[in-house]
Parts: C-alpha cells; sequence; structure tokens
C-alpha cells in the first residue's frame, strides 16, 4: 500500500525501523498495529460524525504499512508468510474504513442511498483485489485498472477530511461516486485483461 510514497518517506520511516528492530518488534507486528489502529480509527469515530478525527488518527497508522516492509527489508525478514499477512490485513483495513462510512450514514447523517454507495465500494474494492490476486495465482499480469488500492485510500481519505474540514459533505457524497464506479470499471478492466490472456494462452495451445 500507498507504494508510490516510499522515496517520499523513506528518510522518516528509516531511523523508527531502526529503532524498532533494536527493541525487538518485528515487521509482522507492525502490520498487526498499523491495522487495528486503521480499524479503530475507521469504527469508532466515523460512526460518531467525527470524521476529522478519525481520517487523522487512521492516516497515523496507514503509513505502518510502509513502515513494516521497510522493516521486514533491512532485517532480512522478507518473506511470504509476511507478504500474506500483510495482504489480509490490508484487507480488513479498507473494509473497516466503508463500514465505518456506512456506519456513519445510518446514524449520524442517515442517508440509504450514501450508506449503499459505501457498501458498493467496499465490495467491488474487494473484489478488485482479489480479482488481481486470483489473476496473477493462475500465472496473468492483471497490474492494469483507473483505481488501485492507494488511489482509492487516499481519495477516500483525503475527501472525508476536506469535507469536515470545510463542513461540505458533497466532498465525501463525489468520492463515494468516484470511487464506485471507478472501482467497479477496475474490476471490468480486470476481467477483460484475464480473459484476452487466457483466450491467448489456449490459441497458443492449440496452435503448437
Amino acid at each position: 500500500m500507498l507504494e508510490r510514497f516510499r522515496s517520499a518517506v523513506t528518510a522518516v520511516l528509516s531511523p523508527i525501523a531502526r529503532l524498532l528492530l533494536r527493541l525487538g518488534v518485528s515487521p509482522d507486528a507492525v502490520t498487526l498495529v498499523g491495522t487495528l489502529g486503521v480499524c479503530t480509527g475507521a469504527l469508532v469515530f466515523f460512526p460518531q460524525g467525527r470524521l476529522l478525527a478519525g481520517v487523522l488518527f487512521i492516516t497515523a497508522f496507514v503509513f505502518s504499512d510502509l513502515l513494516d516492509g521497510h522493516m521486514a527489508r533491512s532485517s532480512g525478514r522478507v518473506s511470504k508468510f509476511g507478504a500474506f499477512w500483510d495482504s489480509t490485513l490490508d484487507r480488513f483495513g479498507d473494509g473497516a474504513i466503508f463500514i465505518g462510512l456506512a456506519l456513519y450514514f445510518a446514524w449520524e447523517e442517515p442517508s440509504k442511498l450514501y450508506l449503499v454507495l459505501s457498501l458498493v465500494c467496499l465490495l467491488m474494492g474487494a473484489i478488485t483485489s482479489y480479482a488481481r490476486s486470483r489473476g496473477e495465482t493462475l500465472g496473468f499480469d492483471v497490474k492494469v485498472g483507473i483505481a488501485e488500492r492507494a488511489d482509492r485510500l487516499v481519495l477516500i481519505l483525503v475527501m472525508t477530511g476536506l469535507s469536515a474540514i470545510f463542513d461540505q459533505p458533497i466532498l465525501l457524497y463525489v468520492a463515494l461516486w468516484v470511487l464506485a464506479v471507478a472501482s467497479t470499471i477496475t474490476v471490468g478492466q480486470r476481467v477483460w485483461v484475464v480473459r484476452k490472456q487466457a483466450q491467448a494462452e489456449v490459441a497458443a495451445q492449440a496452435s503448437s
């Protein structure tokens, strides 16, 4: 997650990573703490209508996803389980953010439309990630789509925060519409790419 920001934050993360490693903290533990922080921020603050506090709390823990990777690489602890653990917990964090928003629209700012849109974003985001994972497991290149995970995360956090700062709910509404549409398109793109590669593979086998 947030791979595009790695070079910009490495200088800040490096001393923190070294300190944690000296204290005996494992990268997997950092991943877990980061996920718990994201889930707490989303499920405690958002349903209460405290959107800005939730965004700030979540953001503080989001960067743990860069920190754990940096710790793993610098300590030589990169492993298949670590990659699996990181990806699995990412799903919890993503889900918590949109569940928190759905609860916000159910309790604090009642709106059936935006409650449903929050759940659509949750569903399509999960399918987007699964489509890539499953496709790559089958040997296909599925690195396509207009709404990668980092894009979705940054957009929803930034727009939720701005909507709270400027008291402009329309910003959050727009973000949910954009994410719902973009995530759905991304799923379609990934299905299409896998289908084309699978057809080409069958054609190559038939001609050989």
